[in-house]
């Protein structure tokens, strides 16, 4: 994983320099910084290249990296499957090598057609004069641009931060939607600042009309993205089932409308579904097996029993954290370690009440028992959150079912005075472009889970901690993928399977938009990268060649309908009560939400956000 960044100019350009960007960029790569400048046939353009490294696989590998013809890669990526990597190769060098082979474009856009995991890249092929750059099918690793008309530069970078004076050009993320290739040449030959762009071939069809139709919003201002309709970006997944039942109720569920285990133990029974909780199961557990193991060498050889986990959860408790939790178990040696990182912002204390009011209420409250009243006053805490509750739940299923493991649950417990100061500090800059307060209140959440700094009990003791874990497991997609919103939920109940299969479709053509880039900034804002399971190709492909109605079942109840399939895949992995519990989102179950202005809307721009 890398902070990757790329300024294309004419050539000579003096361009200043933005040190805070560099600042996030070394953040994300602690592990080796390099930076490189190739000038173009003509002097007519200059590429200035910048890349800081942190270390995931094989031997350190300083980027960017150069071959001896002169191409240039910066890559900010993990190959997962696609290309072959040993366990001794870095995956930068593999790539370049195979673009460095390619004598055509058509075969460039194989090798990245090829490739699966999570990318983000600009390649410079000397030859041909070309910059090639984009971000993989879901768009997991982040890519901002931003074009400075006045002087004709072209800026590419992972993060940037709220950094536009008044009158200059702004950033925004590099639409996920292929790949994009610049004629340097031509560009600053005409003076008129072209892109070229390939899409995916079999992308959803929404999801590429959508990005024509919002391409005004999305290309930075003054410059044109043209479309290549070759067709020769292969989509790396199939496409989505959308076949809908004959009958809306094949089967006769007599379910009671709320949800227990005993409710799946009935649908498994019932529905006769192994073969696809089956499926699902084995996909998802080589997912997980690749990103547990895809480590540093010198992790992978470790032996000696300490605390020092190599693979870290953002953990809620919910059924999606917990299959991660008990996949991850299978892969990772039992003298390691597994970090279940659990955020809690801290509780408001209720509003003091009126004087008179309270005079009222006393001699109530004393008869009512003081025992009782200090019992409780002992044990509660003002971080005793929903997802704390849920979070200690679920570790205790995770410790029956696999007690030789030390699973460290981290406590990482956020006050109101800090929030504050890190918002202002650093999370609101590595969130721009975006500014939502939806974003305001995930990014923040997630920038405190991943740094992993709170305490863990040990004995009943609490023990300072701090996650040392370089790879950070998350479950964004599963609820994207099998119909975890309530939104799915009142589109099911207003137009059926076919408004529920639209609004799926939806969700994955807008997954790199809303969720992914972000998630990738705030989570290597620590040096650390963010891999995410339910978005491995192989998952979202089995996942879409089944029907709807076998991954969910929006007629039965909260806690057992919506991601019906993975439920049943957690009562066959053997988990309880935390394989019914209902979706709740994360700015909810942290609290974060209830720290500002309740009335606020998850789509208004946040006003916290702006810089001071």
């Amino acid at each position: 994983m890398c902070g990757i960044f790329c300024l294309l100019s004419p050539s000579p350009a003096h361009v200043k320099q933005d040190d805070a960007v560099f600042e996030h960029l070394k953040r994300r790569g602690p592990n080796s910084s390099k930076d490189c400048l190739v000038t173009g046939s003509n002097h007519r353009y200059q590429c200035f290249f910048s890349a800081h490294v942190l270390h995931m696989r094989g031997l350190l590998t300083p980027q960017p990296i150069e071959d001896k013809t002169g191409n240039v890669l910066v890559w900010n990526g993990e190959i997962f499957g696609g290309l072959r990597v040993l366990p001794s190769q870095n995956d930068t060098a593999v790539v370049l090598e195979r673009l460095s082979s390619c004598g055509s474009s058509s075969e460039i856009l194989s090798v990245l057609s090829t490739i699966r995991g999570p990318w983000a890249f600009v390649y410079y092929q000397k030859s041909e004069d070309y910059l090639w750059f984009g971000r993989d099918y879901f768009g997991r690793r982040s890519l901002l641009w931003k074009y400075d008309a006045e002087i004709k530069a072209l800026t590419l970078t992972s993060v940037a931060g709220n950094t536009s004076g008044p009158g200059q050009s702004v950033w925004q993320e590099v639409p996920a939607v292929g790949v994009y290739r610049i004629d340097l040449n031509a560009v600053f030959e005409s003076g008129s600042f072209s892109i070229e762009l390939y899409s995916w071939s079999h992308a959803e069809e929404d999801f590429v009309f959508t990005y024509l139709e919002t391409t005004q919003d999305l290309v930075p201002r003054s410059c044109t993205v043209l479309m290549n309709p070759s067709g020769l970006l292969s989509s790396p997944i199939s496409p989505l089932n959308r076949s809908t039942p004959k009958m809306l109720n094949e089967h006769e569920k007599k379910l009671e409308q709320h949800s227990s285990v005993e409710d799946l133990e009935q649908l498994l029974g019932k529905f006769k579904k192994s073969d696809e909780v089956k499926g699902l199961i084995d996909v998802l557990s080589e997912s997980v097996r690749r990103r547990v193991q895809s480590l540093p060498l010198s992790t992978q050889n470790h032996s000696e029993t300490n605390d020092q986990a190599p693979v870290a959860i953002l953990f809620s408790g919910g059924i999606d954290s917990m299959i991660l939790a008990v996949l991850a178990d299978f892969h990772t040696p039992a003298h390691q370690p597994i970090d279940l990182l659990n955020v809690a912002f801290q509780l408001q204390a209720p509003k003091v009440q009126k004087e008179v009011t309270k005079k009222q209420k006393t001699k109530k409250k004393l008869s009512q028992g003081k025992q009782t009243d200090g019992a409780k006053s002992q044990t509660s805490s003002p971080f005793d959150v929903p997802d704390r509750i849920t979070g200690k739940s679920g570790l205790k299923e995770l410790q029956d079912l696999a007690p030789e493991r030390r699973w460290n649950f981290v406590e990482v417990n956020v006050t109101q005075e800090e929030l504050q100061r890190w918002r202002h500090g650093r999370v609101c800059q590595l969130l721009h472009p975006l500014d939502t307060v939806l974003d305001d209140s995930i990014g923040c959440a997630v920038w405190f889970a991943a740094r992993g700094t709170g305490f863990i009990t040990e004995d009943n003791n609490q023990k300072i901690f701090t996650s040392s874990a370089k790879v950070v497991l998350t479950g964004i997609g599963a609820d994207e993928q099998l119909a975890g919103y309530s939104r799915h939920r009142m589109r099911f109940k207003a137009s059926g399977h076919e408004g529920l299969i639209q609004e799926i479709a939806m969700e994955l053509g807008r997954i790199s938009s809303r969720n992914l880039g972000r998630d990738d900034r705030v989570i290597a804002d620590h040096g650390k990268e963010a891999r995410f399971p339910y978005l491995d190709e192989s998952v979202v492909s089995y996942l879409n060649s089944l029907p709807m109605w076998e991954k969910a079942d929006l007629s039965l109840p909260r806690g057992v309908g919506e991601k019906l399939l993975l439920r049943l895949a957690a009562r066959q992995l053997g988990l309880g009560s935390s394989a019914v519990l209902p979706k709740r989102a994360m700015q909810f179950g942290s609290r974060i939400a209830k720290m500002e202005n309740s009335r606020e809307k998850a789509s208004d721009r946040c006003k916290r956000l702006l810089m001071e």
